[in-house]
């Protein structure tokens, strides 16, 4: 790879981190874990870049393999539990009327993809088109997705906020 080819890609992990990494906290809930999916998706970005020679579309690529990650780490079984040495004197997380606390948790209890779906579309502000290529899907279930995710979304808040 040309030292042109790695200053674009260093000038772009500079640039795009930090909007990475709001996409990739809205989809996980989680400060660590989407400091994490960030760092991991970063490497994926620049190593494909290496192996490729050059990408075309490296704000794409790094978007794609982000939400790609993302849904894979879902799969992983030991992601669906979590080991405590003692159990908490309170429950780990407080009521808040914070109405961006109340939507994230909401958005934290949507299936991987429609929260993939929904960060993509209101989020990211793509259109259906650009989700369905970006993860590989039917427009159409991408509108399912969306009718479901923001239907489940809205009772989630409904009980939040009575």
């Amino acid at each position: 790879m040309r030292s042109d080819d790695d200053a674009a890609l260093h000038a772009f992990v500079e640039s795009r981190r930090t909007a990475l990494f709001r996409s990739a906290y809205l989809l996980c809930g989680d400060r660590h874990e989407a400091e994490d999916l960030v760092q991991a998706t970063l490497v994926k970005v620049v190593l494909g870049g290496r192996r490729h020679g050059r990408l075309d579309n490296i704000e794409a690529y790094a978007r794609k393999t982000l939400v790609n990650t993302f849904i894979a780490a879902r799969r992983r079984f030991w992601r669906r539990e979590q080991s405590y040495g003692e159990l908490p004197d309170r429950a780990a997380h407080a009521p808040d009327t914070d109405t961006g606390l109340a939507v994230r948790a909401a958005l934290a209890r949507l299936t991987a993809r429609q929260r993939a779906v929904l960060v993509l579309r209101y989020w990211e502000d793509l259109s259906v088109e650009a989700t369905a290529e970006l993860l590989g899907m039917r427009e159409n279930t991408v509108k399912s997705h969306t009718a479901r995710g923001l239907a489940a979304l809205r009772a989630e808040m409904a009980e939040e906020l009575v």
